[in-house]
């Protein structure tokens, strides 16, 4: 199959530094998603994006390649996911390669498995998707929440403040995890999807924001408690 696993990890972070190579449970963070792309069947080519030589040098190490080095204009804090896919595509076009299918990986995302990209391609095939997105369920019904208003709480909903949850429509977000793509519909609309995305619902005890060192320390419970079910 000619498909591309493209996994973006540049090298700044502030609220962790060093955040894409630092030890999540004894290797580096990042080697989890390599290895799941890798060891999924799916990719003709793992690649990583990165601006770092040092992330570089550790993903080559777990078998991904970096077959050029991502530019400052898409190294900033303020290039998006998409501003780093396209250059990565049309970077391989120049050198005579497309794909078919695309994965986005994200490097500080350790619950990704090769069975969760095996299923997203599955679903991606069958319902003939531009894209699959793993999203998981809010925990508290977004419709029954309430905002401080000149120092009280208020229901955003009042509607909803006396529905029972069951009676409410689940609200998902997304995982942060990965996306996969049909990369011609892909580029076509820069990610914007006009026939939107095909969800994979994913537990939330495999989904984990990891933006400060709590949220790193309540991913390394929850992945313990993943990889022993």
């Amino acid at each position: 199959m000619n498909a591309i696993a493209i996994i973006t990890a540049r090298g700044g972070s502030k609220r962790i530094p060093n955040k894409n190579k630092k030890d999540f449970l004894g290797k580096p963070i990042i080697c989890y998603s390599i290895e799941s792309a890798l060891s999924s069947g799916l990719f003709e080519e793992v690649m990583v994006s990165t601006d770092d030589e040092e992330i570089a040098q550790i993903a080559r190490s777990a078998g991904a390649n970096v077959p050029f080095m991502r530019s400052s204009a898409t190294a900033d804090d303020f290039a998006t996911t998409d501003d780093v896919l396209m250059e990565v595509l049309a970077e391989y076009e120049k050198r005579g390669r497309t794909f078919d299918y695309m994965a986005c990986i994200y490097p500080t995302a350790p619950f990704v498995t090769a069975e969760k990209l095996q299923e997203a391609f599955r679903v991606l095939m069958q319902e003939d998707a531009s894209g699959v997105m793993p999203v998981v369920p809010f925990s508290f019904p977004p419709q029954r929440g309430m905002a401080v208003r000149e120092g009280r709480l208020e229901y955003c909903y009042p509607e909803n403040a006396m529905k029972r949850s069951q009676d409410l429509e689940t609200v998902y977000h997304d995982c942060g995890q990965f996306y996969f793509y049909h990369t011609k519909r892909y580029m076509a609309c820069r990610g914007d999807l006009p026939d939107g995305y095909v969800p994979i619902v994913v537990p939330e005890t495999e989904v984990q924001d990891i933006d400060n060192l709590t949220d790193w320390k309540l991913a390394e419970m929850k992945y313990q408690m993943m990889i022993k079910e």
